[in-house]
């Protein structure tokens, strides 16, 4: 059988969303417009909370790792994306789609477990608020970013051992605009059973013992506030978590459609989904956070004039 490898053939051919020019140059629009408002947002995010004393609270230093996260995937993805739309070169090399793989897998999890962090974080707050300060401590919170991070190199590691077992026959042309495991699976000519089982074990490994511990917490905030008498207590409690929530599900939502399926099946189809946790969702994040979160809003107006003062004297 004719395979290649890096040392013979040493560029993928990345196929995108279209083929139409005229397509291309709206979506390259579309996307530098998007991943400008993301660096601008989430940079925008990081520097609010590290200025203003007020926001050194778990939950925001939680909130500016999550900031980062989502400024480093989709730096990941969104330039070479934008590169192959604007110029006739679509080529990835072979290290670099796998780098690109590699890097997509740590940020993905890992945002996965500090998602899981920040549910039990709200819980402790809502939950058990006279020992929050205890709890959550900055040990305890550097030891819960630090395992994220941990897990989430363990399941790109384990990803990126997979694949590179791989050999690709024939055609090296990947049906997407970026390096993931489901097309790369889709051009080899190995065996690639034990493999999708072993990636998908570790992805379900992810996606469950964060969605359990997220659903875990949010079912016990959900019983506490429901025995709270006072209405304004209620809404309170509810305004802290909502946010969360709708970051959550925008993201879950998206990444279990598109990983927990066969890895070779319908690859068009799910490029409306990739295309929104890799590209949009990071943008959308520091919005949700910033416009439904009125101590966001007042640190911004805090920094502002304390700016102006600095500036004025």
């Amino acid at each position: 059988m004719n395979t290649w490898n890096y040392t013979r053939k040493p560029d993928f051919i990345l196929m995108g969303l279209t083929d139409s020019k005229e397509i291309q140059l709206v979506i390259s629009v579309i996307f530098l417009l998007i991943y400008l408002l993301t660096v601008l947002g989430n940079i925008g995010m990081i520097l609010i909370i590290r200025l203003d004393v007020q926001l050194h609270t778990p939950m925001y230093f939680f909130l500016t790792h999550l900031s980062f996260l989502d400024l480093s995937y989709s730096t990941a993805i969104t330039p070479k994306t934008l590169e192959n739309l604007l110029t006739s070169s679509k080529n990835i090399s072979y290290v670099g789609c796998f780098a690109q793989m590699y890097f997509f897998v740590l940020l993905a999890a890992t945002e996965c477990f500090l998602l899981s962090s920040m549910a039990y974080d709200r819980y402790v707050a809502i939950c058990n608020p006279l020992h929050y300060s205890v709890v959550m401590s900055s040990r305890f919170c550097t030891t819960l970013l630090g395992g994220s991070y941990v897990l989430g190199a363990l399941d790109a590691t384990v990803n990126m051992l997979c694949m590179a077992t791989l050999d690709f026959c024939n055609s090296n042309v990947i049906q997407d605009f970026f390096c993931d495991a489901s097309p790369l699976i889709a051009l080899s000519c190995s065996n690639t059973n034990d493999i999708e089982f072993i990636i998908f074990i570790f992805a379900g490994f992810t996606l469950l013992l964060s969605l359990i511990t997220i659903s875990a917490s949010y079912m016990s905030i959900l019983s506490t506030i429901l025995k709270i008498n006072s209405t304004l207590g209620k809404q309170k409690a509810f305004s802290t978590c909502a946010s969360h929530i709708l970051a959550v599900t925008m993201f879950y939502s998206t990444i279990i459609f598109t990983h927990l399926k066969s890895n070779k099946s319908s690859l068009g189809k799910d490029q409306v989904a990739s295309v929104f946790y890799t590209i949009v969702s990071p943008m959308l994040n520091p919005l949700i956070y910033s416009l439904r979160n009125k101590e966001v809003k007042c640190a911004v107006s805090r920094v502002m004039k304390k700016r102006e003062r600095t500036l004025g004297n």
